[in-house]
């Protein structure tokens, strides 16, 4: 509340606990960050009288049986995760806000997003900081699971772009490249040099079979669309690591 001022125009929550599988571990904390953390982040929008939200969601509500690529009105009501279910709830409440207050609300659904710095529970980091530094590469299920992995810098003009009027609008931000993880990380061998060491385990119940975006929203409404390869993308996450391995390769990421 002390951060707020109604001389503000916007509010972009970024903010969340994500994560798939560690959902299912613990999707209390999800619930509490995820949904009332939304919440908290209305109810001061209602009070400030800012009238525009953004909120960051997930290529994950669309679960394990819409037809690809993904378009932003398809079924979303059977979350495979807490996760998914939490960033659902957060959606809902967004448009229970714009209804009620008027609040003009975007939510870009972001889809594997990843980079330099990126989370080191995401894929490209680990597949990147384990072929590097030589330890083995655990792949959950076949790897023939695909993910339309984006570039954040793509990301970020994105939810600039999310800033404006819409009404209530929910839009995918996705590369419509999908890759499948073994040829990602094929990609991240070639980057690097070296070669994995690939241990596969049993498919984790709570993972999508695969992610891809229609992204004709976001070029009509936004005038939006991803710039970066996933090979640019992958060389730029590599640089990024060896630049840092000194202590890039102490992140926690098993």
């Amino acid at each position: 509340r002390q951060i707020f001022h109604p001389e503000f125009d916007a509010v972009i929550n970024l903010a969340a606990r994500a994560g798939v599988r560690q959902s299912v571990e613990n999707p209390w904390v999800y619930i509490d960050t995820n949904v009332t953390g939304t919440l908290n982040l209305l109810e001061l929008c209602r009070e400030f009288g800012i009238g525009k939200f953004v909120l960051a969601s997930t290529s994950s509500l669309y679960g394990a049986n819409n037809p690809r690529p993904f378009r932003e009105d398809a079924n979303t009501n059977g979350p495979l995760s807490p996760y998914a279910a939490s960033k659902k709830a957060a959606e809902v409440l967004c448009y229970t806000y714009h209804y009620l207050y008027g609040i003009d609300v975007t939510i870009p659904r972001y889809f594997t997003v990843y980079g330099p710095a990126g989370r080191p529970d995401m894929s490209l980091f680990r597949f990147v900081q384990w072929i590097a530094e030589g330890r083995p590469v655990t792949v959950y299920g076949d790897g023939k699971q695909s993910r339309d992995f984006t570039y954040v810098d793509d990301i970020a003009r994105g939810t600039i772009a999310a800033l404006k009027p819409v009404g209530y609008e929910v839009v995918n931000l996705g590369s419509d490249r999908p890759a499948a993880l073994m040829d990602a990380i094929r990609l991240v061998e070639q980057k690097l040099e070296e070669q994995a060491k690939v241990e596969y385990k049993p498919a984790h119940a709570a993972d999508v079979p695969a992610t891809w975006a229609d992204i004709s929203k976001a070029r009509s409404l936004l005038k939006w669309q991803p710039e970066t390869s996933l090979d640019q993308g992958i060389q730029r996450l590599v640089d990024w690591y060896q630049q840092n391995e000194e202590w890039a390769r102490e992140i926690q990421t098993s």
